[in-house]
């Protein structure tokens, strides 16, 4: 796994840039990016940001995206987040610079910026507590599961996981699947 704290910020950079003050309470980011990966996978098969995903007590959370926001990185592992994102203030995160626009945001491609504009058109204007609400919802995110069943804080989401609840096959499934067809082509081609 590479995290690129840098992209990160910037997935970040891009919620917040969709608000009047440019500034977005905590809570509902970290959703929103969790959602965005989710939907990423669901659209190309690969999320956003590569990192580890664990379901917490308010959710989904992207593990390494979720320290960075709360400043628990030390300075020399900043790699570029706080081009974009300036410290956590209260229960928010904003723009390190005023003059940050989605043309600077560099690191995402042009698919990525796309699916970044449906999850804020179908999740914007719900408040942090809405979207908590909305991923311990099994229709929704059946791939959180509630940590205190575990005895621990977090527990890891597994990769896996999330494509068996959006659908897709495992790695192992698409595998054999393609192995089979394979097979069948191989035995029609003996016919």
């Amino acid at each position: 796994m590479t995290y690129n704290p840098r992209k990160a910020s910037q997935t970040v950079a891009f919620f917040a840039l969709k608000t009047a003050q440019r500034r977005i309470n905590v809570l509902k980011v970290v959703k929103l990016v969790y959602l965005a990966d989710r939907e990423n996978v669901a659209r190309y098969g690969s999320p956003i940001l590569d990192e580890r995903r664990v379901s917490m007590l308010n959710g989904p959370v992207n593990s390494f995206t979720y320290n960075h926001i709360k400043g628990e990185v030390s300075p020399e592992y900043d790699g570029g987040w706080s081009e974009f994102v300036s410290d956590r203030s209260n229960h928010d995160v904003g723009l390190a610079s005023k003059n940050i626009s989605v043309d600077d945001l560099d690191e995402l491609s042009d698919a990525e910026v796309a699916t970044l504009e449906i999850v804020w058109e179908s999740f914007g204007d719900l408040d942090q507590w809405q979207l908590v609400d909305l991923t311990h919802d099994e229709a929704n995110v059946p791939e959180w599961e509630d940590p205190k069943k575990t005895g621990y804080n977090s527990k890891t989401i597994e990769f896996e996981n999330m494509l068996a609840a959006i659908g897709i096959p495992s790695h192992e499934e698409h595998a054999a699947e393609m192995e089979s067809v394979g097979n069948a082509t191989r035995f029609l081609k003996g016919l």
